[in-house]
């Protein structure tokens, strides 16, 4: 168990996290590589998302853990997630559970997700499946900036409504963005996947055969720079296990794009998990280390 390094910047603002439709929460993380090590050298939070401190289970590479402590989102809601992962240094996150946004009697909640990796670092972003109740209306945008010399994977797993309590996602709207970026040699920012969907209850997008076909669970996950051997390695390891169905690997210049359509969140991350131990070793010269919080 590590503490936190007394360097850190821990600050948390006091002022009043109350909108006027909902709460705001607002969280930013910074990583830096200190000798042998990353640390978490910057951390502020105002309202009810917050991360209680780093752990090392491989040494050298940081993992945090994200948590908010209402367990969900309602209408009106305010969530900002801000992660900068500074030259060289290498962090893992992930989160203890699900996320959740419950139905709304009107107001929209919001997640903006902005991560930024420096040259020659590298970001692992690898959170728990997020549960759409039937109702809800969401905007959802997680934005990944990527210096030259920059590594990233991470996915995002959608679960439409809860089909374990008979729960059909027929009414509520999702809007989510999914965008992975690099800055070139002069400075610009060019796109490398721009991924957008519009998710409708009751639209026919959700069960046409061109669209989700009827299943509640849909995922994506991105890695870059990824090679053809990283993509048929992620291919090998799904098609030789039991989630073989529903999933795809793509490789688009040197982004690597995986997919899942399927019954259930729990499937998708274990779908997804397998790929990432395949391409880790190939990506990162280290092997796959699952966070501890998921065995929980």
């Amino acid at each position: 168990m590590n503490a936190l390094p007394q360097t850190v910047s821990n600050t948390i603002e006091k002022n009043n996290s109350r909108t006027h439709d909902g709460w705001l929460a607002k969280l930013e993380l910074g990583f830096e590589q200190r000798s042998s090590r990353t640390t978490l050298t910057h951390r502020r939070h105002q309202g009810p998302l917050v991360v209680q401190k780093p752990f090392f289970p491989e040494g050298d590479l940081c993992h945090v853990y994200l948590i908010h402590p209402p367990a969900g989102v309602v209408g009106g809601d305010r969530l900002e997630v801000t992660v900068t992962v500074a030259e060289q240094a290498q962090a893992l996150i992930t989160t203890p559970g699900s996320g959740k946004f419950y139905r709304s009697a009107g107001p929209t909640a919001r997640l903006s997700q902005q991560l930024t990796i420096e040259n020659n670092a590298s970001l692992e972003w690898l959170p728990q499946d997020t549960i759409l109740f039937a109702g809800c209306e969401v905007d959802m945008l997680t934005r990944v900036q990527l210096a030259p010399g920059a590594s990233f994977v991470g996915w995002e797993i959608l679960c439409l409504g809860r089909p374990s309590s008979n729960e059909v996602f027929d009414h509520g709207r999702c809007r989510q963005r999914f965008e992975l970026w690099r800055t070139n040699g002069q400075g610009e920012s060019e796109p490398l996947v721009i991924d957008r969907s519009l998710l409708t209850g009751g639209d026919d997008l959700l069960h046409a055969q061109w669209g989700l076909q009827g299943q509640p669970v849909t995922a994506t996950m991105l890695a870059t720079p990824a090679t053809t051997e990283m993509r048929d390695a992620a291919r090998d390891v799904v098609n030789n296990s039991n989630f073989a169905e529903g999933f795809s690997a793509t490789l688009l210049d040197d982004v690597l794009v995986c997919r899942y359509l399927g019954k259930q969140g729990t499937h998708a991350r274990q779908t997804f998990t397998l790929a990432w131990a395949a391409i880790r070793p190939l990506m990162m010269n280290r092997p796959a280390c699952e966070p501890r919080v998921w065995a929980t």
